[in-house]
């Protein structure tokens, strides 16, 4: 039992979902304008993981400033 749900509970959840066929529903963007959009998500992903490490490294820097690396452990 994973998660509080038994082989019954599981087995019922698989039959409604099956019944309710939710992947028929769903989309992505339909529009190029929709399309342009979207494919520019990873893009504001990187960027962000990009400052977000460059900032990490420089605290990094600043903290570590002058001491030898075995003097850090």
């Amino acid at each position: 039992m994973a998660h509080g749900w038994t082989d019954e509970r599981r087995a019922r959840q698989a039959e409604l979902i099956r019944s309710w066929r939710p992947w028929t529903r769903s989309t992505g963007p339909r529009t190029e304008a929709g399309k342009a959009v979207a494919s520019q998500n990873r893009q504001v992903s990187l960027d962000q993981a990009r400052r977000d490490l460059a900032d990490a490294l420089a605290k990094v820097a600043r903290l570590t400033r002058g001491r030898a690396w075995w003097d850090l452990l």
